[in-house]
């Protein structure tokens, strides 16, 4: 018999059908389940009980998913929340990772995907932990980034940033001055290689533009290196 602690689990969905499918997934996977049936029950939940992680549907009764994400972030809730739903267009993504969400797929899905999905943000998240218990800042040019907050510093601006954008601005750092491709980051920050995942990817850095660009649309640090991905150069150019 394992010792594992087993990682807690919220589905937060008003389809039974859909909810049911996936508790019994994903419980069958080792983990412990606890679910709700709307926003408002899902984030009573939230608050007051302790989760490793959230499944987050987004169009539901009483409190639609993005404003239970954005309740979850104001109360300073670190946990990972993957958004399942049926609204996919990028700005339906857009404003659930502004909420603060972690990852989003898009109904229908296929639950080893979501499975899949949950293991990586789970592992990210221990990571992110073990991260916070230094007081640790890295350095690059004029950016400064804080493992502990989620916080980055450009020339004296602070700006906190989603668990998504840290990581990928910490990779980047990484590679400072150097391109890295877009398989890279999708491997550094999700653990995986998916083409499906690259539109995802270029909307988290449109996030992260506007919180460490001057001007966003015409980006100083942050390049966009054609047919390969992504470059930082720590020092403003321009």
């Amino acid at each position: 018999m394992s010792n594992k602690i087993q990682k807690r689990i919220l589905i937060v969905d008003d389809d039974d059908e859909i909810r049911e499918l996936l508790e019994f997934d994903v419980s069958q996977s080792g983990y412990f389940v606890d679910t709700a049936r709307d926003g408002a029950e899902g984030l009573n939940k939230a608050l007051n009980n302790t989760y490793d992680l959230i499944l987050l549907d987004v169009m539901m009764p009483k409190m639609n998913g993005f404003d239970v994400c954005k309740n979850i972030r104001q109360a300073k809730l670190a946990i990972p929340i993957l958004m399942l739903t049926a609204k996919g267009t990028i700005d339906d993504k857009t404003e659930g990772f502004d909420c603060g969400a972690d990852d989003y797929l898009v109904k229908p899905f296929d639950v080893q995907e979501v499975l899949l999905r949950i293991r990586v943000l789970l592992r990210r998240n221990q990571v992110e932990e073990t991260n916070s218990l230094s007081d640790e800042v890295l350095k690059v040019g004029d950016i400064e980034i804080y493992p502990e907050t989620l916080e980055c510093t450009v020339v004296n601006r602070k700006k906190k940033l989603t668990p998504t954008e840290f990581e990928i601005l910490y990779s980047l750092m990484q590679h400072f001055n150097h391109p890295v491709t877009l398989a890279t980051l999708l491997d550094e920050v999700w653990g995986y290689d998916s083409n499906e995942d690259v539109r995802m990817l270029r909307v988290h850095v449109g996030g992260l533009r506007n919180k460490i660009e001057p001007e966003p649309k015409k980006p100083r640090y942050l390049h966009t290196v054609t047919n390969v991905g992504y470059k930082l150069t720590p020092f403003a150019e321009g």
